[in-house]
C-alpha cells in the first residue's frame, strides 16, 4: 500500500464512536495532522464524537446516518459527495468502514426490510464505496474491519461463534436466513457470514475498481469490550466486560487501543499490504479458502446494486 500523502486530504469513517474505531480515529488524527476526518454517526452522538475528537483545533466533522437505512446511508454518501465537489472538503484518500453490529436474532429487520447484520457489515459499506468511488483521488484507499470468524474454526474464534453459512445473496439479505432464525446462535451466524461478505467485497474490489483505488480488509481479532455485544444477555455482556479484557494481557486477544492503533496504520498505509489484502492484526496474510471465489463475489455485487436500486453506474474499471 502506497503511505498517505503529506497534503491536506479526506477520510471518511464509520463506526468512530466507540471501541477499535474510537481509537483508531484519535490515532489517525494525531498521526495524520493534514487529515479532515468525516465521522458517520447518528444525529447527537456524532456531534459530540466530533467535539471530542477535534481537540486541539483538529479537523472533524461529522454526518448523521443511520447505517440500517439504505436511504440514510445514501443521503449520507450525497452529503459528502456534494461537500468535496464545492471544495469544502479537501480530497478523498481514505474510506475506512469499522462500523458493525451483532445481535441475538437473526430476524432483526431495517426500515427496508432487510436483515440487519447484512445491511450494516455488508450493505452500507458498499452503498458508501459505490456513491463516492468517483471522488477518490489517487492515491488512495478503502478499509473495510472484518473478522477471523469467517474461517469458521475453532482456531480462529475459539468456540465462541459459529462459522458463516453461505448462500444466495439474496437470501442472507433477509431475515430468517438461517437455521433456528429467532436464536443467538442464528445472530452469531449471520455475524461471521456477514463478514465473510466482506472479503468477498474487497477481493471485488481490487480486481474492478481503478489503479490507484486500494481495497483491504482488517482483522483486529478478538478485542473484548467493544460494544459488539451491547445486544447479548447481561450474563454475557457481563463477561465481555470483566471476565474476557483480561485476555488481552495473552496472545488471544488485543485491547481496543491496539487493535485501534493498527486499524490506523492500515488506513495510513503504514503496514505493507497490496490491494485486496487480508490484514490479520498488523500483517497481511491469506484469507480463509472459502472467502476466494469471483463467482460468489459476482453475485453479491448485483444482488447489493439491486437491492439498493444503484444509480451509480458500474464499479469503474481498470
Amino acid at each position: 500500500m502506497t503511505p498517505m500523502p503529506p497534503m491536506k486530504h479526506t477520510i471518511v469513517m464509520t463506526g468512530a464512536s466507540r471501541g477499535i474505531g474510537r481509537a483508531a480515529a484519535e490515532h489517525i488524527l494525531r498521526r495524520s495532522p493534514d487529515a479532515h476526518l468525516v465521522v458517520i454517526a447518528r444525529g447527537s452522538s456524532g456531534a459530540r464524537l466530533t467535539a471530542e475528537l477535534a481537540e486541539g483545533g483538529r479537523a472533524v466533522s461529522h454526518v448523521p446516518a443511520d447505517l440500517a437505512s439504505s436511504e440514510s446511508v445514501r443521503s449520507a454518501a450525497t452529503l459528502i459527495g456534494d461537500r468535496l465537489d464545492r471544495g469544502e472538503l479537501p480530497p478523498l484518500r481514505c474510506f475506512v468502514g469499522n462500523a458493525g453490529l451483532q445481535h441475538t436474532n437473526a430476524l432483526t429487520e431495517t426500515p427496508e426490510g432487510l436483515e440487519s447484520t447484512f445491511a450494516v457489515n455488508v450493505l452500507a459499506n458498499h452503498l458508501f464505496v459505490r456513491l463516492l468511488q468517483d471522488r477518490f483521488r489517487a492515491p488512495a484507499r478503502i478499509v473495510i474491519t472484518t473478522s477471523d470468524t469467517h474461517f469458521g474454526d475453532f482456531r480462529h474464534n475459539m468456540g465462541m461463534v459459529p462459522g458463516p453459512a453461505w448462500a444466495s445473496p439474496g437470501v442472507l439479505a433477509r431475515p430468517g436466513a438461517f437455521a433456528e432464525p429467532g436464536t443467538a446462535a442464528a445472530g452469531r451466524t449471520a455475524y461471521s457470514t456477514s463478514k465473510l461478505a466482506t472479503l468477498y467485497l474487497v477481493h471485488a474490489y481490487a480486481r474492478l475498481l481503478p489503479a490507484g483505488l486500494e481495497a483491504v480488509a482488517y482483522n483486529p481479532g478478538f478485542v473484548p469490550g467493544t460494544g459488539l455485544a451491547r445486544d447479548a444477555g447481561p450474563v454475557a455482556r457481563f463477561a465481555m466486560r470483566r471476565v474476557l479484557p483480561v485476555l488481552t494481557l495473552t496472545p488471544l486477544a488485543l485491547s481496543r487501543e491496539a487493535a485501534g492503533r493498527r486499524l490506523a496504520d492500515v488506513a495510513l498505509g503504514t503496514i505493507p499490504a497490496p490491494s485486496g489484502s487480508y490484514v490479520d492484526r498488523g500483517r497481511a496474510v491469506r484469507s480463509s479458502d472459502e472467502s476466494y471465489d469471483p463467482e460468489r463475489e459476482a453475485a453479491l455485487l448485483e444482488t447489493l446494486d439491486h437491492l439498493t436500486a444503484s444509480r451509480t453506474g458500474p464499479i469503474a474499471g481498470r
